[in-house]
C-alpha cells in the first residue's frame, strides 16, 4: 500500500515569551493513497498546526512527516517551498483566486510559478475546468462566478500538479447548504477517481462525507474512525 502521507510521533512546539506551547504532542497516523480524511477538533486542538505542517508551511519540532518518500523534517526552506508548490494541492475557504485572471488562467497559476506552461499543460488545464463543470466558463473572471463556481476553479487548480494529496481547509465554509453539497459530491467523485483528500472541518455534517474522521484534542489524536470501523482511541 502506497502512502500519500505518514506521520510518526509528530510534535510542534512554539516558544511564546517564557512559555512553550505544545501544539502537537506526538501525532501518528498514515494516509494511504486514495484516502479521504476529515480532520476535526475544537479550537486549540492542533488542527491549524497540523494543516501548516501537511502544507509544508512549517516543519515539525520532533518526529517525522513523510509526503510520498520525502521527510519534510529534513528539508530546508527551498525544498519545503518546492514541495509545497509542486506536490500539494490547496483548497481554501475563501477560494484565493486572482481576480484579474480568467478561470483557465487561475487554474494555470501553479504551473506559471514553476516556469512551465506547455501546450499539453494548457490542454490539461482546460480538461480540469471541464471536469469540475466549468468548461463553458473558461474566460470568465471570479467576479462573474458564484461562490460554488469559484470553489470549483480552486479545486481544478489544486489538481493541476497531480499532487500527493489535496489539502482542503474548511472548503465549504463560505457556501450555502445546497452549494456545499455540490462541492462535497465533487470531492467524492474525485476521490472515486483515486485522488487523495485531506479536509479540515469543524462541521460533523461535512466530515460525514469523508471515508475517515480523525479527531484531535490537546495536540493528540483522540480518535481515528473509518465509516466501517469502530472507534480507535489513542
Amino acid at each position: 500500500m502506497k502512502l500519500a502521507a505518514k506521520l510518526e510521533e509528530l510534535t510542534k512546539w512554539y516558544e511564546l515569551k517564557s512559555e512553550t506551547v505544545k501544539a502537537l504532542r506526538g501525532v501518528t497516523f498514515d494516509v494511504p493513497e486514495g484516502d479521504y480524511v476529515a480532520i476535526m477538533g475544537p479550537s486549540g486542538s492542533g488542527k491549524s498546526t497540523l494543516l501548516n505542517l501537511l502544507g509544508c508551511l512549517d516543519r515539525p519540532t520532533h518526529g517525522s512527516l513523510f509526503l510520498g518518500d520525502a521527510n519534510i523534517a529534513n528539508m530546508n526552506d527551498n525544498q519545503l517551498s518546492h514541495t509545497r508548490a509542486t506536490r500539494i494541492g490547496f483548497i481554501f475557504q475563501s477560494y484565493n483566486l486572482i481576480q484579474q485572471l480568467t478561470v483557465v488562467e487561475n487554474i494555470e497559476v501553479p504551473l506559471y510559478y514553476q516556469g512551465r506552461l506547455s501546450k499539453s499543460d494548457r490542454e490539461r488545464c482546460h480538461e480540469l475546468a471541464g471536469m469540475v463543470g466549468l468548461g463553458d466558463r473558461l474566460k470568465h473572471r471570479p467576479a462573474q462566478l458564484s461562490g460554488g463556481q469559484q470553489q470549483r476553479v480552486a479545486i481544478a487548480r489544486s489538481l493541476v500538479n497531480d499532487p500527493y494529496f489535496v489539502l482542503a481547509d474548511e472548503p465549504t465554509g463560505n457556501l450555502d447548504t445546497v452549494t456545499s453539497e455540490e462541492i462535497l459530491k465533487l470531492f467524492e467523485s474525485l476521490n472515486a477517481m483515486g485522488k487523495t483528500i485531506i479536509m479540515v472541518t469543524h462541521e460533523n455534517e461535512i466530515a460525514a462525507h469523508a471515508k475517515r474522521v480523525i479527531r484531535l484534542r490537546d495536540g493528540l489524536v483522540q480518535s481515528d474512525v473509518r465509516k466501517t470501523d469502530r472507534i480507535i482511541l489513542n
